[in-house]
């Protein structure tokens, strides 16, 4: 449990890239079998958190920044970090294309989110618009028809997992914008129209967003923890450059909950992770450096040695202040 350590030891204070070479955690789970990172450091492990609005520098002079709230953090890039200096805030900067950005490396005019967090679409004969969020599940069609993440082919732009699944590595997303499902619409699109998950989500369950929601692993080819036995379906990307066949994904707490904790999923601070009180995804804006931390430890020490992880807001304390 030692990777769980580590964070709990660093809660709000994890860098927003770690490369973890294959020793540094060492009661982690092995990656999936054959997972082939390249690197002379012999990276085994790579944990990407995405910060929202954490302000690096005071915006009043008298009150501590953002950052120099979360001294474990400063500590860390002050001593042992690195800051990569040529990446650019997209304009305009809003949540949705910051982090997409932040996901794929090119800016919304290459990958469909130039404006956020929503956007006004003409696509009514009658020249009215239509709002559209920049917050969906990687495949989905906009307003039109056409792709939401609309690449300058035309075609749905890369998904930013597919580097690493190809190499054999499953991919986690907690929260991370577009990486797991955003919308409930989206469950009769993964699994069928028809489906029990379908059914689940057109009963108005209160289930139904805890379960499926905001969290998911992308699993490398064969891997078994995205099989059918574990609620594991196609993780289809059809438009992806040079094919996507074979791979699986588990979409929601529902089915990624099971295998990565034995028990309840808890937060860092020992609480179960919730919706109110349906154990299971607790919304985007609930995604404490606690509860997404506590996320991303237990997916790496179950075989999920690549994590894109959220967390919307790093400095709150346990009175949500």
């Amino acid at each position: 449990m030692r990777v769980r350590a580590m964070v709990r030891a660093a809660v709000a204070a994890v860098p927003l890239l770690m490369l973890l070479p294959g020793a540094t955690p060492a009661a982690a789970a092995p990656p999936s079998a054959g997972c082939d990172l390249p690197s002379a450091a012999g990276v085994r492990h790579v944990v990407f958190v995405q910060f929202d609005n954490v302000h690096f520098r005071r915006d009043d002079p008298n009150v501590p920044s953002d950052l120099e709230q979360m001294p474990n953090l400063l500590n860390f890039l002050r001593g042992q970090g690195v800051l990569l200096t040529d990446h650019h805030t997209p304009l305009i900067a809003h949540t949705a294309n910051d982090i997409v950005t932040s996901l794929t490396g090119v800016y919304g005019d290459r990958q469909g989110i130039p404006v956020a967090n929503s956007y006004r679409e003409y696509a009514k004969a009658d020249g009215t618009t239509t709002s559209t969020s920049g917050f969906a599940y990687w495949n989905d069609p906009s307003a039109d028809g056409t792709p939401n993440m609309l690449a300058a082919n035309g075609a749905i732009a890369p998904a930013p997992w597919v580097p690493f699944t190809r190499a054999g590595c499953s991919v986690g997303g907690v929260g991370t914008a577009n990486v797991a499902v955003e919308g409930l619409g989206d469950v009769a699109r993964l699994y069928g129209a028809n489906s029990p998950q379908a059914a689940e989500v057109a009963s108005h369950s209160p289930n139904a967003f805890p379960d499926f929601e905001g969290i998911a692993v992308h699993c490398a080819r064969g891997a078994g923890l995205c099989s059918a036995a574990n609620g594991g379906i196609g993780d289809a990307l059809p438009a992806e450059p040079g094919g996507y066949s074979g791979f699986r994904g588990l979409f929601g707490h529902k089915y990624v909950g099971p295998q990565i904790s034995s028990g309840p999923l808890r937060d860092l601070d020992g609480n179960v992770i919730a919706d109110g009180t349906i154990p299971g995804f607790p919304g985007f804006d609930g995604l404490s450096a606690s509860v997404s931390l506590a996320y991303t430890a237990a997916m790496q020490e179950h075989g999920v040695p690549v994590t894109f992880s959220y967390i919307s807001a790093a400095h709150v304390d346990a009175q949500g202040n």
